[in-house]
């Protein structure tokens, strides 16, 4: 299996975080460990599929820990891990930007938005 070659440490930040909603899982779990229900409605519009597989990879990559209780009806917990936690203050600023700026943003959005629309 080759080797991947990592470009800069971006490169090795969105090989963990790449995509829509690991960013997400790592906001809700930076503030305690979730169950998997409530996390689904923490993070949103996810299908439950969605969830599933970012929640196994994340767990792969030892971002997260997932904790089975074994019992009925299940119940099982996640957490982040001490390097998922490292990863999840590495993302604090970038929330901080996203609060500051989100009315502008969602104005690039509608105008992104209208112009797909009319073409």
């Amino acid at each position: 299996m080759a080797a991947i070659a990592l470009t800069c440490g971006l490169d090795a930040a969105l090989a963990v975080i790449g995509g829509k909603w690991k960013p997400l899982i790592l906001f809700h779990l930076a503030h305690g460990a979730r169950r998997y229900g409530d996390l689904r409605r923490a993070v949103g519009s996810v299908s439950d599929k969605m969830l599933v597989q970012q929640l196994k990879e994340l767990q792969a990559d030892g971002i997260i820990d997932r904790l089975d209780f074994k019992e009925i009806p299940p119940k099982v917990e996640y957490s982040l891990t001490a390097f998922g936690g490292t990863l999840a203050k590495a993302l604090a600023p970038l929330c901080v930007w996203g609060t500051e700026h989100m009315s502008q943003v969602e104005r690039l959005m509608s105008h992104r938005q209208t112009e797909a629309d009319a073409a």
